[in-house]
């Protein structure tokens, strides 16, 4: 009898069909970096003009919203005639604001609930992604093919380029260990799976959650070229290198999802001395990545169309930090983002003759309000990266103050709890809080995401506003 054959995964064939697709875009994906303003605003208005005319006729909640509007004459350099979307709209109104009327949020959801280290493919065509469990309201976002080959594409365009410069790739592909989400219900997760096949690169997964001295262990039997992961894991593991316990030589490191600070940035770099680049990449779409060693970043305005605005969504200028960013998702169809507010503090570089050049300083909702007084993250972080022995932290804020927990540099390190606490206390009170009320408390590890592996590092009280 002859052998039969299983059919293939779900997940094989949806990868299958998508990495041939991303590697097919490459060429062209590269070619949009070398694009002036002209190309790039040129490009920004067909596509969104398609997505304006496509959302309206197939997503309810856009319909209604987008009543009276002509595509047509919708300038992608002026988009304040449009109206402006929210989480709240995305999770409240999912199953209104989606163009496939199969695509449900109970779908979504249990779709999720299910999804452990590898994606699951909704309908063998879109890809969900969960975003904001570690603080703020939780997102789900959901990506059809063009979506997904735009958001990769867009991420490792860059590396593409560069492996390409450096004379391709070696037999299988250039192997990158990232250190992230051990669920693929983060990007980070999900893009393991993704990546591969036919492009010239692979990803060697390491769970952020893992602890630390099994991570170390993992990547020194990986020895790979490269390393990805959270500014936050990377730190630590640079630390690792320093005492030895770490033996590794990657040849660049790159750093994704959190906020890449610049006391995070000098301890990677002391830790591993070699060139670091950074990456932005949202759930929602939106892509930036630097040069080696670039603190700005570069954001792919060929998949998104960028805003960044104060609090009233008006225009702020180069050199201003934003309050929030408004994404306009130019491939994601399927899941129409117009306008869509992210609480991401970006800072626009002069404008050039191409992309979007920006710095992130975090996110707005990170900024601890009280009633009289406003804190920023960083009166706390001045304080705490002049703590040698404090490797790592966490603060959540208390109706009167702070609540700070770390992580000492070495095991058996005493930190003195007491001194570090009056430090905070004197710079809140400087800052504006009258009496600061902190709590200082050691531990072994800090929680992160059990899902996701990110570290939440400023938590603001439940219920604050976000309006000064």
């Amino acid at each position: 009898m002859a052998a039969t054959t299983a059919p293939p995964s779900r997940l094989t064939a949806y990868r299958d069909h998508v990495q041939p697709a991303v590697v097919a875009a490459l060429p062209e994906l590269i070619a949009r970096t070398a694009w002036d303003r002209e190309e790039v605003v040129a490009h920004q208005r067909a596509r969104l003009r398609a997505l304006l005319a496509d959302a309206a006729e197939r997503s309810p909640f856009h319909a209604r919203r987008l009543a009276g509007v002509d595509p047509d004459r919708v300038d992608p350099r002026d988009l304040s005639a449009l109206p402006t979307m929210t989480k709240a709209d995305v999770v409240d109104r999912f199953d209104e604001v989606v163009t496939d009327r199969r695509v449900t949020g109970d779908l979504v959801e249990a779709t999720l609930a299910g999804t452990g280290t590898e994606p699951r493919p909704i309908l063998d065509e879109y890809v969900a992604f969960a975003s904001g469990g570690s603080s703020g309201r939780r997102g789900v976002f959901v990506l059809d093919v063009p979506a997904v080959v735009q958001f990769v594409g867009s991420l490792c365009r860059d590396l593409v380029a560069r492996i390409e410069q450096m004379g391709g790739p070696p037999p299988g592909g250039l192997p990158i260990a990232i250190v992230a989400a051990g669920s693929a219900v983060h990007p980070t997760g999900g893009a393991t799976h993704l990546a591969g096949g036919p492009l010239p690169f692979h990803f060697l997964p390491v769970p952020a959650t893992a602890p630390l001295p099994d991570i170390v262990d993992r990547l020194n039997a990986l020895q790979a070229p490269l390393l990805y992961g959270y500014p936050s894991v990377l730190a630590r593991l640079a630390a690792e290198q320093r005492a030895g316990r770490l033996r590794i030589r990657p040849m660049m490191v790159t750093s994704t999802s959190e906020t890449l600070t610049p006391e995070l940035r000098a301890a990677i770099h002391e830790g591993f001395g070699v060139p670091i680049v950074n990456t932005f990449g949202s759930t929602e779409g939106l892509v930036g990545t630097s040069a080696p060693d670039d603190e700005d970043l570069v954001f792919a305005e060929d998949g998104c169309i960028v805003e960044l605005v104060d609090e009233r969504h008006r225009p702020v200028p180069p050199g201003t930090p934003s309050a929030a960013v408004l994404v306009t998702n130019l491939e994601n169809h399927l899941q129409p983002l117009i306008r869509y507010e992210l609480t991401d503090v970006l800072t626009a570089a002069p404008q050039g003759d191409g992309h979007l050049r920006a710095r992130v300083r975090g996110r707005s909702d990170e900024v601890f309000r009280y009633p009289g007084a406003t804190l920023h993250p960083h009166v706390v972080r001045s304080v705490l990266v002049r703590s040698p022995d404090v490797a790592e932290y966490q603060v959540h804020q208390t109706p009167a103050g702070i609540a700070v927990t770390l992580v000492p540099a070495q095991p058996g390190v005493h930190v003195d709890e007491d001194v570090l606490a009056e430090r905070l206390a004197d710079a809140l009170a400087a800052a504006g809080l009258p009496r600061p009320e902190v709590d200082v408390t050691s531990r072994a590890a800090l929680d992160r995401d059990p899902r996701t592996g990110k570290l939440a590092r400023f938590v603001p009280l439940a219920g604050s506003s976000r309006s000064p």
